[in-house]
């Protein structure tokens, strides 16, 4: 694969993803105000948290001569997408350990036809060998079956404490601009950083989008490695995953084609339209004080991995 002339120009830092406001009679009958930060908007084929996260790992490993990238994700992840295209663009080889063994002799899905369009090598793993990827004592053998020993391992969605620094400057955008701050919630990285880089008397709220109930440790532990302390602004919605990760039942593709509709804004599915669903239900709910002014960061968009070729 040919490495561009100057790759690391790809990851040069980019302008603040806009902030727009929608006005919502559902939001603004309960005194809340609502605006969207476009981070979706952040990178053409990377777009919100997946390159602010990848960006700092990448950077990295171009600085210490890596040739090769290896990641982990399931069937739908929109982070082994974002590595796929991040791979072709630097002129990176990009291999994604998938979970689910069974999937190996199954036409791909869209997704993952995604992945192996830009240049990624799939391999196909057990749930039980999946999970031995946070062991590292067994994560050699792992990357040694997947033909990746010696690449650069960026953990599943990313989050890691280089991620975190990442996320911290989307706080840093938002600092001043709303008094609670919602973000989608996969692997807890976003989160975890969002939260660190907000101002005084700002908070975060993070909407999981799977089931289990494991996040909370997962976000503490990230702030402990990168900060050396949790921070105490942010908590997490939990309920709102509508069944588990990239499910989304009639109920939720309505509102999202509704929301669509009312404000012009694409809802990608998996992640935002259930941090929107949250956050209407906890609006009329009463879990806003009148006169909050609410943001919204839109990570991704449904079209993302539509090549720019």
């Amino acid at each position: 694969m040919n490495r561009p002339a100057r790759p690391e120009a790809l990851l040069e830092p980019r302008p603040p993803s806009p902030l727009q406001e929608l006005r919502d009679e559902r939001f603004e009958r309960c005194g809340v105000r609502l605006v969207v930060k476009r981070d979706d908007l952040v990178h053409p084929l990377i777009p919100g948290n997946k390159w602010r996260k990848l960006a700092p790992n990448l950077r990295v490993a171009l600085r210490d001569g890596h040739r090769r990238l290896v990641t982990f994700g399931g069937a739908y992840s929109n982070h082994l997408r974002a590595t796929a295209a991040a791979g072709r663009l630097l002129g990176l080889e990009t291999v994604g350990v998938v979970r689910g063994h069974e999937l190996a002799g199954m036409p791909l899905n869209p997704s993952l036809a995604r992945c192996a369009a830009e240049g990624m090598r799939l391999h196909f793993v057990t749930r039980s060998a999946y999970r031995t990827k946070a062991d590292p004592a067994s994560l050699p053998a792992l990357l040694d079956a997947a033909g990746a020993d010696g690449a650069y391992v960026v953990p599943e969605g990313g989050s890691n404490p280089l991620a975190l620094g990442g996320c911290a400057e989307l706080g840093r955008e938002l600092r001043g601009t709303a008094d609670a701050v919602a973000v989608a919630c996969g692997t807890g990285g976003t989160l975890a950083g969002l939260a660190a880089g907000l101002g005084p008397g700002q908070r975060a709220i993070g909407v999981p989008v799977l089931k289990g109930g494991f996040l909370a440790a997962e976000i503490r532990s990230l702030q402990e490695a990168a900060y050396g302390a949790a921070s105490a602004n942010w908590s997490l919605a939990d309920g709102f995953h509508h069944g588990g990760y990239a499910r989304v039942p009639a109920e939720l593709e309505a509102f999202a084609a509704d929301f669509e509709h009312r404000h012009a804004v694409p809802v990608e599915r998996i992640y935002v339209a259930k941090l929107l669903w949250a956050l209407l239900r906890l609006t009329e709910d009463g879990a806003f004080p009148r006169g909050t002014t609410l943001a919204a960061v839109l990570t991704g968009r449904e079209d993302y991995g539509a090549s720019s070729r």
